[in-house]
């Protein structure tokens, strides 16, 4: 019983990260880890 529960706990898992890769959902992380670099070139050029 106890493996029966672990596998569709594994397989649901996979089928939401499958669901979320999909719809692109972490593109915005990279994008956002990159806007302190972004402030600190304009930063730097405003001086």
């Amino acid at each position: 019983m106890q493996v029966f529960v672990s596998l569709l706990l594994v397989v649901g898992s996979v089928l939401l990260f499958l669901f979320t890769a999909r719809q692109r959902d972490f593109d915005h992380a990279d994008r956002l880890a990159l806007l302190p670099i972004e402030s600190e070139e304009e930063s730097s050029e405003d001086k």
